[in-house]
């Protein structure tokens, strides 16, 4: 099995302290900015930030559904961790300054499968699901 990697990059013309406020709202901001895609999207527990549990189903592709319970921490300011309970995708936002805007990234990672099935999913996977999250930060960038 293979490591795979789908990562989205956008500038957004705010703050750093308001963007990570937002990105860091599991509760309100969240589901205002999840795409089609996201499924099903509830808070579990918490719902700002370290502590927060939330789940929802991800529909990747017209065949590929998944059901992420999500856990997440703070390593550091401006960086929230998503560690999935339901399989070895960890999803990690880092809000950081760039001059008076932040610079958001979103970052996925999984162990992808053998075969020739791992070989098409390390291949067309980290696509689909940046073309995701480029609609979500597209909505980030609307509401801010």
């Amino acid at each position: 099995m293979a490591k795979v990697t789908a990562v989205a990059e956008r500038t957004i013309a705010a703050p750093v302290e308001k963007v990570r406020a937002l990105v860091a709202d599991y509760a309100d901001t969240r589901p205002r900015i999840l795409t089609e895609q996201y499924r099903d999207y509830q808070v579990v527990e918490g719902g700002t930030g370290a502590g927060t549990k939330a789940r929802w189903k991800l529909q990747a592709t017209s065949k590929r559904v998944r059901d992420v319970a999500a856990t997440v921490t703070e390593p550091e300011p401006g960086t929230l961790v998503e560690t999935d309970a339901n399989s070895s995708m960890v999803t990690t936002w880092t809000v950081r300054p760039a001059g008076d805007r932040s610079l958001v990234r979103i970052e996925t990672t999984w162990q992808g499968a053998s075969g020739i099935g791992g070989f098409f999913e390390k291949t067309f996977a980290p696509g689909g699901l940046k073309r995701i999250y480029d609609g979500v930060l597209a909505k980030l960038d609307e509401l801010v």
